[in-house]
């Protein structure tokens, strides 16, 4: 089994530790409590016949991409850069983060989790807005609920495979 570092990157309040709980415990809270500094768990994900350690970095949110902590972030093999499907600003904020992690590790896996769809309508601008960055940006997105657990475990299983991806056989 291997075990890799994982980063939930993002603005404060779309959804990181609600994500990391529902992923985790299989809770979800209504209430919002900030995350301080950063909180730290490991779980094990099966990505087909193989097993991965993630070991998860809930990071407390950012006002933006300038403000990550960079000692955080080092020695992380992937990072999922959270947004808000209910706010624009942290939807565009996403390519910031890209760029900001691919300047610590250009080799860390990346992808997208545009969060709260259990809060938007099918056919939300946002959500179209999301996938067209997503794939300017040329990375892997997953609509997620953290309130209804939609998307959540296959977010974390597409992480696995992508780290089981490059790891040497």
């Amino acid at each position: 089994m291997i075990q890799r570092k994982v980063c939930l990157i993002g603005d404060f309040a779309v959804g990181k530790t609600s994500l990391f709980h529902r992923f985790v415990y299989n809770r979800f809270s209504e209430g919002y409590l900030s995350t301080i500094g950063v909180m730290i768990q490991r779980k094990v994900v099966q990505v087909e016949s193989r097993t991965v350690s993630l070991v998860l970095w809930d990071m407390q949110g950012n006002q933006d991409s300038t403000h990550i902590k960079e000692h955080y972030v080092r020695g992380a093999s992937g990072a999922i850069i959270v947004c808000d499907l209910t706010r624009l600003i942290t939807i565009l904020h996403c390519e910031g983060y890209m760029n900001v992690l691919r300047q610590i590790n250009q080799d860390m896996c990346l992808m997208i989790a545009a969060n709260k769809l259990d809060l938007t309508r099918p056919d939300h601008e946002h959500l179209t807005l999301v996938q067209q960055i997503a794939t300017q940006m040329k990375l892997p997105i997953t609509l997620t609920s953290a309130r209804n657990a939609e998307g959540v475990e296959d977010l974390f299983s597409q992480m696995g495979a992508a780290l089981l991806s490059k790891v040497k056989t």
